[in-house]
């Protein structure tokens, strides 16, 4: 390598550069890529001395002369270096402060921390900080675009050594610098056409093919549609004694302590699902070429390390992975990691890094070496507060004779303090467990602690203790008889029934059902029309010591005598209106006048265990067959008496769901074990309008509805609940802007998202809100009910830290039986419970979720509904939940394609022409590329099932329904549009744009982004920021994006219109023009 420039100042970029002339494009005068270094002094010091020394360091070393430029206009940035320049290096005096030393670590950190401007310099700034006549700090701060974390001790160093031969009034003698950094640019760009940088280029294109392109981190919060600026660290300290049993268990391996650090930092985030195919970054010093070394540049290459962990290996055989990614990524270095992400040409988004989103530094760096004569240095930390994380989490240590001392730095807009803290803690103890069985599988080393297992599995289950049961539930039922007989039971249109007479009724039924020959542990079939009689034959199957079979009127008939067959139903209550569809010997038809004449109404006290069956409910399953949960006495008496019913919120309930669906168990029993009132709603599916007349006109003050039901009161009826004291919602994702809505109208309302499969008897957790407590984002479902316990498993059925996903797994009160003659599928998913007493059940739900920092529970969709897009984990409901929060949305399900694209199926608030471009448009500004639907199908209403849930199956295949599927050309819409989209086609050379086109789907990247946005602030005369063309991609987000910063309204149409006009006209016409308006104006 050698010089190849005396005076000439404007140079080429090196790609470290142009990333980082790049990032402060994004974030002008941003603190993430800021270098300092703190150092406190204590001895007598020669400030003129001091200041000499610092300039004598500027003048040997461009970069620190040196600014940026883009001096073309093209997006393509140039250094500057000055020939010459004097740094100030000013004293602030703190000596009279009443804290002079926290005062100067607060000055100092705003020193540390302030932002450069890249354009004007200088990007060195030192500044000194006088505590008294002999104790100083001293900030030094430089933009990475100039430096890195060698070239910080390179400084240090010579800046010690100009500073000796300052005070003996001398010029340091240092050998003279070969190249300087400009020449490693020139020398990079000079290899861009080589056969050796292709040949390295497709190496790691072999190494990352396939490879996830996001991180899938346990985040807290939602990511945003950009990085945020904020950043916190978590310090930790691991002692010597550790640190040498990792050299050592390294060294008999042939791995270095990075090696092995890195293998318990790629275990952990494996643990932490983040699945079996791990990218870390990891810096490389960059300096490959002795005459490099002595050099202050920015020299630092990033390598994208890849570990697979599949095949459920040892650490030793992880260890064993990671030594050869290293070794294989070492020796291929000289790659710039720019040029590779450029190559690889991944999803563009300002929400998350390119290609690695964690990175892992062990660090090397020369320390100063030198002795200032006469005092004392000692290094200070920083207070970081909230600085700016480069990536969503890293992990910085330093080794030393003292241990491993380090940080984990985060983005603090994307997880919790808590959450950083426990992962550390996680890496520690399972490298402590790996030293121990090194031959142990990494998936069975422990992570929890002793006090986390004992939080997750017992703290945040702590309820209290279920309701105690020595009775079948009508024997409960008849115990309220007693306490309240002439107390309203049971309201249907106008008609009451007191506890006394429903009972009477219900009595008379089970003596005929008993005649008949049923009895305990029998099922009888109920096919009848919801009304009071249905609650009197549920009661009376009780009595007559049988389970119910509650049938939905709205299925087929095959499906009902499939059902009947399956139950082996002893008898079938029926009613006028169905008596005819099924045939059964044991036919009753209860609304006849003779179905119970002559029988007693006195209660036939049929012997019943709790244990006993109470009914069996049917649910679809998976293969096709209806599945029946068999459910117990114990069960749904535990359910109704449970404590969180307790207040009186529920005492005139609405029996609106059909009696096939769970939830008609807390309606009907909630209220009749209490002493409370049934409404019974008409038969049939009751219109919006009409279910909120019921609730508002019938003081209901205890109500459950579907998510999808709450959500359209709550759009058109939020004031239906201003009687309601609670209201349950539940069977899908509650959205928040909902729960918002109806509280802000009814702000004594409590809001209950109700989580339970039907296996654990209606409800298993829930999560109360009120007016000042409604959530951001979602919402979450809460804690156990009574006796129950949630717990948040691995596929090894181990717990997981919170915050990470598992399967939800419910033990305790409330477990059903199991499926009626299912043994194998109730084995399957009734499984030992792994941390109860022996003989405990729990039940594996299916459903992913995660324990929050707070200890409640967070629903993130079904296990079979992961899917994966162009190589990213999906989760569907984010796309929803962003949808969803529109006002022109009334309903919508996201699901994903068979060709791997998502389709979205959209109810409208209102006919609204091209609703599917508009919310294509809205996903763009809002979600990454691989979240926006491919496909949306407009739907009058979305299918439901019998439950009321929606049914997914039954969604139309997309082209059914107005589609705004694929990206349909859009003309630009106005002038404004059509210059950009000029603009558009100009940068990327392609013939034609329409308004909803994607600026990278069409061949986009940083380069041309920062090109285009120059041409646009060019051309409009308006400071548009390079993040938005990130952030809105289109043509038409662009637009909104260049009124929104125009410097006064009209600006950007004005400016449009005339570009327009002029494109319209031939040079001379537009001579012509020139000559017109000059002559109006006076001039020659």
């Amino acid at each position: 390598m050698t010089s190849v420039h005396d005076d000439v100042y404007l140079l080429p970029v090196s790609h470290a550069q142009r990333r980082m002339w790049f990032l402060d494009q994004l974030d002008p005068g941003g603190r993430a890529y800021v270098l300092a270094m703190v150092v406190r002094l204590r001895g007598p010091l020669s400030e003129p001395a001091l200041r000499r020394a610092v300039n004598a360091v500027v003048a040997r070393h461009e970069t620190l002369r040196t600014t940026f430029a883009d001096a073309e206009g093209d997006g393509e940035p140039w250094q500057v270096v000055a020939p010459e320049l004097e740094l100030e290096v000013p004293t602030v005096d703190v000596s009279t402060a009443g804290d002079p030393v926290a005062r100067a670590a607060e000055l100092a950190e705003e020193a540390a921390a302030e932002p450069f401007d890249l354009a004007r310099g200088p990007l060195l700034r030192v500044r000194l900080f006088r505590l008294a006549a002999e104790d100083h700090v001293l900030v030094t701060g430089m933009h990475h675009i100039v430096t890195d974390g060698w070239s910080l001790g390179v400084f240090a160093r010579e800046l010690g050594l100009h500073y000796q031969a300052a005070l003996r009034g001398e010029v340091a003698r240092l050998p003279e610098l070969p190249v300087q950094y400009a020449d490693y640019a020139v020398w990079q760009r000079e290899q861009e056409g080589s056969g050796q940088l292709e040949q390295e280029l497709g190496h790691w294109r072999r190494q990352l093919e396939g490879a996830p392109p996001v991180a899938d981190l346990p985040i807290d919060r939602p990511r945003a549609t950009a990085t945020g600026s904020r950043g916190a660290k978590v310090p930790f300290h691991w002692p010597p004694g550790l640190r040498d049993r990792l050299l050592a268990f390294g060294g008999e391996r042939g791995a270095t302590l990075f090696m092995v650090l890195l293998a318990g930092f790629t275990a952990t985030l494996a643990r932490y699902g983040g699945g079996d195919d791990i990218v870390v970054g990891t810096p490389v010093a960059g300096r490959s070429r002795p005459e490099l070394e002595g050099l202050i540049g920015l020299f630092v290459n990033t390598l994208a390390l890849r570990t697979r962990l599949h095949g459920d290996p040892d650490f030793e055989s992880v260890l064993s992975r990671v030594r050869e990614t290293c070794l294989d990524a070492y020796s291929h270095q000289e790659l710039p990691f720019e040029r590779l992400v450029e190559a690889l040409e991944p999803e563009r988004s300002l929400a998350r890094n390119p290609v690695v989103q964690t990175f892992f530094v062990l660090q090397n760096t020369p320390g100063s070496g030198t002795e200032w004569p006469g005092l004392e240095m000692v290094p200070l930390a920083r207070e970081t507060g909230d600085t700016p994380a480069k990536f969503d989490l890293s992990v910085i240590a330093a080794d030393g004779p003292g241990g491993i001392d380090g940080v984990w730095e985060y983005d603090s807009d994307l997880f919790e303090r808590e959450t950083v803290e426990r992962m550390a803690g996680h890496l520690r103890r399972l490298l402590e467990a790996a030293l121990d069985e090194p031959a142990r599988p990494v998936g069975d080393l422990p992570l929890l602690s002793a006090a986390e297992r004992r939080l997750v599995l017992e703290e945040w289950n702590s309820t209290p203790a279920p309701a105690s049961v020595g009775a079948g539930v009508h024997r409960l039922f008849t115990e309220q008889v007693a306490r309240t007989p002439g107390a309203t039971a049971l309201v249907e249109a106008g008609e009451r029934l007191t506890y006394r007479e429903l009972d009477a009724k219900a009595n008379r039924l089970a003596h005929r059902l008993r005649a008949g020959g049923v009895g305990p542990e029998d099922r009888v079939a109920l096919l009848q029309r919801r009304s009071a009689d249905f609650v009197v034959s549920l009661m009376a199957v009780l009595k007559a010591g049988a389970a119910y079979v509650p049938l939905d009127a709205r299925a087929p008939d095959s499906r009902l005598r499939a059902i009947v067959a399956m139950t082996g139903a002893k008898a079938l209550l029926t009613d006028t209106a169905s008596a005819g569809r099924i045939a059964h010997e044991g036919r009753i038809v209860v609304d006849a006048p003779s179905a119970t004449a002559g029988f007693p109404d006195t209660d036939p006290a049929v012997a019943v265990h709790p244990d006993q069956l109470a009914y069996v409910m049917y649910t679809s399953g998976s293969t096709g067959i209806p599945k029946g949960v068999a459910v117990t006495h114990r069960d749904v008496a535990q359910l109704a008496l449970d404590s969180c019913w307790h207040g009186g919120n529920h005492r005139r309930v609405l029996l609106h769901s059909p009696g096939a669906f769970d939830a008609s168990t807390y309606e009907l029993w909630v209220p009749l074990l209490a002493g409370g009132e049934l409404v019974v709603a008409p038969d049939g599916d009751p219109d919006v309008d009409g279910l909120a007349r019921l609730i508002a006109g019938n003081g209901i003050t205890g109500l459950w509805l579907t998510a999808g039901l709450f959500r359209v009161l709550a759009d058109e009826h939020p004031g239906c609940f201003a009687a309601v004291r609670e209201v349950w919602a539940g069977g899908d994702v509650v959205p928040p802007e909902a729960v918002a809505r109806v509280l802000a109208e009814c702000p004594g309302l409590v809001v209950v998202d109700g989580y339970g499969p039907t296996e654990t008897t209606t409800f298993a957790t829930r999560h109360r809100m009120r007016a000042d407590g409604v959530p951001v984002g979602t919402v979450p479902i809460g804690r156990p009910l009574d006796g129950l316990r949630a717990y948040v498993l691995d596929e090894r059925l181990r717990p997981v830290p919170p915050g990470v996903r598992g399967e939800l797994y419910l033990a305790g009160a409330g477990l059903a039986r199991g499926y009626l003659d299912r043994p194998a599928l109730t084995a399957e998913r009734f499984v030992a419970d792994p941390f109860g007493p022996p003989g405990e059940r729990a039940y594996r739900t299916g459903d992913l979720v995660r324990w929050t920092v707070r200890g409640e529970l967070e629903f993130l969709g079904r296990a079979d509904d992961q899917v994966k897009v162009r190589g990213f984990r999906v989760e569907p409901g984010e796309v929803e939940a962003v949808l969803r929060a529109r006002d022109d949305v009334r309903e919508i399900v996201v699901v994903a394609a068979e060709d791997g694209g998502l389709t979205a199926y959209v109810v409208p608030a209102s006919a609204e022409p091209g609703l599917a471009v508009t919310l294509r448009a809205h996903c763009a500004a809002e979600l990454p590329d691989y979240l926006i639907p491919a496909r949306f199908v407009t739907l009058e209403a979305l299918p439901l099932t019998p439950n009321g849930k929606v049914d997914r199956r039954a969604l139309p295949e997309p082209g059914a329904g107005e589609s705004g599927a694929e990206v349909e050309y859009v003309a630009p819409r106005n002038a404004v549009e059509s210059v950009i989209a000029g603009v558009w086609e100009d940068v990327l050379g392609v013939p034609k744009v329409g308004a909803h086109d994607s600026f990278f789907a069409l061949g986009g990247h940083s380069l041309l982004a920062a090109r285009l946005a120059t041409r646009l602030r060019t051309t409009f005369g308006v400071d548009l920021a390079l993040g938005a063309v990130f952030a809105a991609p289109t043509v038409a987000g662009l637009a909104e994006a260049l009124v929104a910063a125009e410097p006064e309204p009209g600006h950007v149409a004005a400016v449009a219109e005339l570009r327009t006009q002029i494109d319209s006209l031939s040079p001379e016409e537009i001579l012509a023009q020139l000559d017109e308006e000059a002559d109006d104006a006076g001039t020659v």
